[in-house]
């Protein structure tokens, strides 16, 4: 079965992963299951190549690979899901966590932040709360008892 990326910012008509270019693994969980969890191959692997995505352009290729390159394992993404009981509901679970994945990675990056100038009250505030900082610090020094209080 195809996985299907939902459209996102940086994939504006979707993606479609065909199923000849995922590798699933299965094998025994440590999550849930009872008496079962021994016996039943209920962990999934969901495993792709990022390289031959295919309907991506270069720059959304080195994009995916720039954002996911921690992750990526020889270039191939793992995604792996045991917290359900049943085999089903794991790859379930695998493929939204791929297909979340990729769509995150697909997202251009935000616009650079534009440097402004704090305004003027926003200074005034913060030397205000300075010089009442510094009063409270200067009030804690040894009290000399020769000399009266001023």
């Amino acid at each position: 079965m195809d996985l299907v990326v939902p459209p996102g910012p940086g994939v504006p008509h979707g993606l479609t992963v065909p199923a000849a270019d995922l590798v699933e693994r299965f094998s025994r969980s440590s999550g849930p299951g009872g008496q079962g969890v021994n016996t039943a191959d209920s962990r999934v692997e969901l495993e792709v190549d990022v390289a031959l995505l295919p309907g991506l352009s270069d720059a959304q290729r080195r994009r995916v690979t720039t954002a996911l390159g921690d992750r990526l394992v020889d270039g191939r993404l793992v995604v792996a899901a045991s917290e359900h009981r049943q085999q089903r509901r794991n790859r379930v679970a695998a493929r939204d966590r791929l297909a979340g994945l990729l769509r995150d990675a697909l997202a251009p990056p935000p616009p650079a932040r534009r440097a402004t100038r704090p305004t003027r009250g926003s200074v005034e505030r913060r030397l205000r709360a300075k010089r009442a900082r510094g009063e409270t610090k200067s009030g804690r020094g040894r009290v000399d008892r020769r000399r009266p209080p001023e």
